[in-house]
C-alpha cells in the first residue's frame, strides 16, 4: 500500500504535517515544478528560480536521509504542467493506494488539491498547514461576532497563547504592548547598515538559473543579484546575521527609506519563512532572546516579532476567512489602468524610480516602500485593485496570495472597505520626504502641491480626499484631512484637482508581461 506525499513550493519544512507518519520503505514523497505555477501569474525571475531551487534542494536532502522521493522537472519532457496532472501520472506510477498533502496557501490550488479524490479515484488527506501559530478555524473563532477585525487585538493575543515578550503575571515586557511610536525614525545622513550575507549559487541552484533564463528570456526581473538562502541550514545562518547585526536598530529605522540602501536593518526571513525554511515561533523565539540577553532593545524586537505573530497570521486568517470574494472588492471604485512605470521603473518620481527599480533588480521592497510608496500612489491614482494585487503578486520574492492579497488590497488600496484598516493609508508627499532622502534627488519639489515642479503625491493627495469626501464623513480618523479640505478655497481645490486630472491622464498603462 503506497502513500503518495505531496509537497508544494512553498512547503519545503522536514515538518511539514504531510511528512508525518511517513513510512520511508512504501511511500513517495512528490515534488515538481510546473508550467502552470509560472503561467498563472508572471512572477518575477528570481521568485521562479527560489522555488525551483528551494524544491530541489528539498528532495535532494529527502533522498539523502532515504526517502523515496521523486521530483518533477519543468524540463521533463513527460511534465503535465500542472499539479493535478503530475499527481495524476504519480498515482498511476506508483500504483498509490492513498495520498497526503497539506493544505496550500492560496485558494486556486486548495480547490484543485480538493477534485484529487475523485480525479483519482483514491483517498486524499488535506492536513492543517500546522506551521502557522494559528490555524484556520481558531482566526475564525476570534473573528466571529467582531465588528472590526484589528490587528492589534488579535496580536495581543497571540503574544499571551505563545508567552512571548510577556511577564510572569501574563502582562507584556515593559508594560506595553505595542512600540511602533518608537519605531519612526530616518536614517541618519551618513549612516551605513552592516552588509547583509549573500549566499553564492551552488550546481543545483546555478542549474535552476539557467533554466529559469533559458525558458523565462522576457519575464520581468533581473537575476544576476540571486543569492537567497535555498536551505534551512542557509536560512538560519542568514537569520543569526539579522540577529546579530541589524535586529539591535531595526526598530528604530523599520519605516526609514534611503536611496541605494534596499536592505536598510530589515531581517530579510520573509522569502525563507513563507517558503518553509523557518519556523515563525522558533523565530520569534531568537528574537526574544536577544532582548533577554540584553543585545536588542525592546522597541526592535517587539517590532519584528509583531511582524510574524501579529501581521503575518492575522493576514493569512483573514485571506481564509474572507476567500474567494475578498479579492472582487474594489469599495473606492477604483478604475484606472496599471502605469506602465510599475514595471520599467522609468518615472521621474525619485521615491517610486528608487523602490521600483530595486523591486525589478532584487524582488525585493521593504513593507513601508511597499506600502507608502507603490501602494500609496496607486491609492491615490485610483488604480484597479485587480491590477495592482496582481502586480504585487508577480514581482515579490515573498508573495504567495494568503500574505499578498490582504496586505494590498485591504491595507493599501483600502480596496476592502475597512475590512483590514480603520482608514486608508493615503499620504502626501511629505510623508515621504520625512522617512526618506528620496526627494532630494527629485526633479518634483516636495513642498509644492500645485504648479510646474508640484510633488505629484501631494496634489494626488488632495484629489483623493475630495474625490471620496462623503465617503469619509463617518470615519473619526479621516476628520482632520476633510477639515483641511472644507477650508480650502474652492478655486484652489479646483486647480489641484484639474492637476490631477491631467498628470493622471499622461501616464501610459502597462503592456502585459509574460
Amino acid at each position: 500500500m503506497t502513500t503518495l506525499r505531496i509537497i508544494l513550493g512553498d512547503q519545503c519544512s522536514r515538518g511539514l504535517s504531510a511528512l508525518r507518519d511517513l513510512d520511508r520503505a512504501r511511500d513517495v514523497v512528490l515534488s515538481m515544478e510546473v508550467a502552470e505555477e509560472t503561467g498563472t501569474v508572471p512572477h518575477h525571475r528570481q521568485k521562479i528560480a527560489l522555488i525551483f531551487s528551494m524544491l530541489r534542494h528539498f528532495h535532494a536532502a529527502l533522498v539523502a536521509r532515504g526517502v523515496r522521493a521523486e521530483h518533477i522537472r519543468l524540463d521533463d519532457p513527460e511534465n503535465s504542467g500542472s499539479f493535478t496532472g503530475e499527481v495524476l501520472r504519480a498515482v498511476r506510477r506508483h500504483r498509490a493506494s492513498r495520498i497526503i498533502a497539506t493544505h496550500p496557501g492560496e485558494w486556486r490550488v486548495a480547490e484543485a488539491m480538493r477534485g484529487w479524490e475523485a480525479a483519482a479515484g483514491i483517498p486524499v488527506e488535506i492536513r492543517e498547514d500546522d506551521r502557522f501559530l494559528c490555524t484556520r478555524a481558531e482566526f475564525a473563532r476570534w473573528a466571529g461576532g467582531r465588528r472590526q477585525l484589528r490587528m492589534e487585538y488579535f496580536y495581543r493575543e497571540m503574544r499571551q497563547r505563545h508567552r512571548l515578550l510577556l511577564e510572569p503575571d501574563g502582562t507584556p515586557t515593559g508594560g506595553q504592548w505595542n512600540y511602533d511610536a518608537e519605531n519612526r525614525k530616518r536614517l541618519p545622513p551618513g549612516e551605513s547598515p552592516p552588509p547583509v550575507p549573500r549566499f553564492a549559487p551552488d550546481a543545483i541552484t546555478r542549474e535552476v538559473l539557467e533554466l529559469v533564463a533559458r525558458r523565462f528570456p522576457r519575464r520581468y526581473g533581473g537575476l544576476e543579484s540571486f543569492g537567497w538562502p535555498v536551505t534551512a541550514r542557509d536560512a538560519g545562518v542568514a537569520l543569526r546575521d539579522f540577529l546579530a547585526h541589524r535586529l539591535p536598530r531595526f526598530g528604530d529605522y523599520q519605516d526609514a527609506m534611503a536611496a541605494g540602501e534596499p536592505v536598510l536593518y530589515h531581517s530579510l526571513v520573509s522569502p525563507a519563512l513563507n517558503g518553509g525554511l523557518l519556523d515563525p515561533l522558533e523565530v520569534c523565539q531568537a528574537a526574544e532572546a536577544e532582548y533577554r540577553a540584553g543585545r536588542a532593545p525592546l522597541n526592535a524586537v517587539e517590532g519584528f516579532i509583531r511582524q510574524i505573530l501579529g501581521w503575518r497570521e492575522y493576514v493569512r486568517g483573514l485571506y481564509w476567512l474572507r476567500m474567494p470574494g475578498y479579492a472582487e472588492g474594489n469599495a473606492l471604485e477604483a478604475k484606472r489602468p496599471l502605469p506602465e512605470f510599475y514595471w520599467s521603473a522609468e518615472t521621474d518620481m525619485a521615491c517610486l524610480r528608487h523602490t521600483l527599480a530595486q523591486t525589478r533588480d532584487h524582488a525585493h521592497a521593504h513593507h513601508i516602500q511597499r506600502l507608502m510608496v507603490a501602494g500609496n500612489f496607486a491609492l491615490l491614482a485610483g488604480i484597479d485593485p485587480a491590477a495592482v494585487n496582481a502586480w504585487y503578486l508577480a514581482v515579490y520574492l515573498d508573495a504567495y496570495e494568503w500574505v499578498q492579497l490582504p496586505n494590498t488590497h485591504g491595507m493599501a488600496l483600502f480596496a476592502d472597505g475597512g475590512v483590514m484598516a480603520s482608514k486608508p493609508y493615503a499620504a502626501s508627499g511629505a510623508y515621504i520626504h520625512r522617512m526618506s532622502d528620496y526627494c532630494g534627488q527629485c526633479r518634483h519639489d516636495v513642498r509644492r502641491a500645485e504648479g510646474e515642479g508640484a510633488c505629484p503625491f501631494n496634489f494626488l493627495y488632495w484629489d483623493f480626499i475630495a474625490r471620496h469626501a462623503e465617503r469619509w464623513r463617518g470615519n473619526a480618523r479621516m476628520a482632520l484631512p476633510l477639515r483641511n479640505l472644507e477650508r480650502m478655497p474652492p478655486e484652489r481645490l479646483a486647480t489641484l484637482r484639474a492637476q490631477a486630472a491631467r498628470f493622471l491622464e499622461s501616464l501610459p498603462p502597462a503592456a502585459d508581461y509574460c
